[in-house]
């Protein structure tokens, strides 16, 4: 999906409207890219980029690292808060490390909000030399009865929208995969970054019906709509569920850029 600039103001704004939805819908990162963001950090002292809520924050904190959250979004920060992240309230290209310096930034499906120019030097100034900093994205799409199902009731709710919404797996796969590889040019572009690796964890989720909605209504493009349209298209989307039976499995694949300070 595309967007205009103002459009995109309006995404990045909608995900703290239902915090606690977001939280418990948004799917979790596999163990096994957690464990490996704490086995290459020099460190314990970690930098989570548009925290959230916490989703990615709190395994590491369970992990034994210190997190420090910044999150533009006040609602999210006081979400992550109450489930034991410190957060600072800040845009990150223009949060100030205050002279501190960390061993790892991470950033769980939030570099995409990051300016592509100032968020590296921004990195390069909270890094500590030899730290890391490791972009993650969730990369998935439903069963094509249901990926259908969401395109032609997003249609039907706004048919005039100037943006394509919905893709298959394989594109969304593409997509992301070659983000990954503009993400780790860019860092390393700026002289200050070497070591590009990427990492990649697959898995399953099942979702019930009111399960999906649920998430469904955490998704950037709702915020897009109004009232009623997002009814009507939770509507034909849980239709279309039952119509499978009520529930599906979807693959899922983490995947994820690592850089190295030089």
């Amino acid at each position: 999906m595309t967007v205009d600039k103002e459009a995109a103001e309006r995404l990045a704004n909608s995900f703290g409207a239902d915090a606690a939805r977001y939280d418990r819908t948004r799917p979790a990162y596999p163990d096994e890219l957690v464990r490996k963001i704490i086995e290459v950090s020099p460190g314990p002292r970690v930098v989570d980029v548009g925290c959230g809520t916490g989703v990615l924050s709190r395994p590491l904190l369970a992990g034994g690292c210190e997190v420090l959250g910044v999150e533009h979004d006040e609602r999210m920060a006081e979400f992550a808060r109450g489930t034991g992240v410190p957060v600072e309230v800040s845009k990150f290209e223009t949060w100030d490390p205050a002279g501190r310096e960390f061993d790892a930034v991470v950033a769980g499906q939030s570099w995409h909000w990051v300016d592509p120019e100032a968020g590296p030097r921004q990195v390069a100034r909270a890094l500590r030399p030899g730290g890391v900093f490791v972009a993650l994205w969730h990369v998935f799409a439903p069963p094509e009865p249901i990926a259908q199902a969401f395109m032609d009731a997003y249609r039907k709710a706004a048919p005039d929208i100037p943006f394509r919404v919905g893709q298959s797996r394989d594109e969304a796969f593409e997509a992301y995969q070659a983000g990954c590889v503009r993400t780790g040019e860019a860092f390393v572009g700026t002289g200050a970054f070497s070591h590009t690796d990427q990492w990649r964890a697959s898995w399953e989720q099942t979702y019930t019906t009111a399960d999906y909605l649920d998430l469904m209504l955490t998704m950037g493009p709702m915020a897009l709509l109004g009232t009623e349209q997002v009814t009507g298209l939770l509507d034909d989307v849980g239709g279309a569920i039952d119509a499978i039976g009520g529930r599906f499995t979807t693959h899922y694949d983490t995947l994820a850029v690592a850089v190295t300070r030089n």
